[in-house]
């Protein structure tokens, strides 16, 4: 894989692993070249996948002052590509390599007021901002949405930190979030920051939009696996490498390509830089733009997609999923 930045690898020891949430398990690892962590930051992790070396990214939910312990809760996903069924299996003593703390998603200090927004495991990139914006004596709501109270990590514990602060959007308990009532709330000069399922991070671009609140005060991060539709088997192929490659459900464009050998530019794995994108020649299916590099009126033409994330599924709803029912055909820089 070939980096846009330098990262530092280091080796990390699995401290403490105890389940926070219905399939969600906190991971403590205690570090070698001890760093303090800033919110926002997350760990890149080499994983085995099928026996193979891959590459996943969590958040760091909370550290040490002195960074020689950081916290991860990961999600174990019904459609996970293998590395959440990798972290839930670890156990305490065993050896990790992860990256130094990196930084993607910075919070700004000074703004007037602040909305936090996380939507499930989403909770792991903002909670630490909630920790800091408390401390420091800022304006700040943290809205955090779930299924369900025991599918929603850290939720009483949060309550007990941040008391009024916080607010639960709950769809069991019928509370779900009103993303336009949410957005119209916001101040003018308020900052908003938000991790989440796609879905929810859209609805609240385009409510952000038409209020033509400033773009730059819109900050967010992905989880990088959620789309708009259910995961298919497809095939992907690049006439001019002569590359022809089966995706399957629980795996990227990019990972499929990658096995068979071709070098692809990636960084972050999340649909968030738009270094992996890929020029779309043909199209037999649709795409699910499970990015959030490109705008609405960019995804539109699909003449273009970011492989990490985004995916093909055959055209007619309902249709049987099946090698070959949906094909990608792309060029690669």
């Amino acid at each position: 894989m070939a980096d846009s930045h330098h990262v530092v690898w280091q080796q990390a020891v699995v401290d403490f692993v105890s389940d926070v949430a219905e399939n969600i398990r906190r991971i403590v690892l205690r570090t070698e070249h001890p760093i303090p962590v800033r919110p926002g930051e997350h760990v890149d992790v080499r994983t085995t996948i099928g026996g193979e070396p891959n590459l996943r990214s969590y958040s760091v939910v909370d550290a040490a002052e002195d960074g020689t312990h950081l916290a991860l809760s990961v999600f174990r996903t019904p459609t996970s590509r293998g590395g959440s069924v990798f972290m839930h299996s670890l156990q305490p003593g065993q050896l990790l390599e992860i990256t130094e703390p990196l930084q993607n998603f910075p919070l700004r200090i000074g703004a007037s007021s602040y909305l936090l927004l996380a939507g499930g495991i989403g909770i792991t990139a903002v909670a630490g901002m909630a920790a800091l914006l408390r401390r420091l004596g800022a304006d700040y709501r943290l809205v955090y949405v779930g299924r369900s109270r025991e599918s929603m990590a850290y939720l009483d514990d949060l309550a007990a930190i941040h008391g009024g602060h916080l607010e639960a959007h709950i769809d069991s308990e019928g509370t779900s979030l009103d993303v336009q009532a949410l957005v119209g709330s916001v101040p003018d000069n308020a900052e908003l920051y938000m991790c989440g399922p796609i879905r929810l991070m859209d609805a609240v671009r385009r409510a952000w939009i038409e209020r033509e609140l400033e773009p730059t005060s819109l900050r967010y991060e992905t989880f990088g696996n959620s789309g708009w539709y259910q995961a298919e088997p497809f095939t992907v192929r690049i006439p001019r490498l002569g590359v022809e490659a089966s995706v399957g459900m629980h795996e990227s464009v990019l990972e499929a390509l990658q096995r068979q050998g071709v070098d692809m530019m990636s960084d972050c794995r999340k649909g968030e830089c738009g270094l992996c994108q890929v020029k779309v020649l043909e199209l037999t299916g649709r795409i699910d733009h499970r990015d959030v590099f490109y705008s609405d009126r960019q995804k539109e033409p699909n003449t273009k997609m970011c492989c990490c994330v985004s995916r093909v599924i055959a055209t007619e709803p309902g249709a049987t999923p099946g090698p070959g029912s949906a094909v990608l055909t792309i060029d690669v820089p």
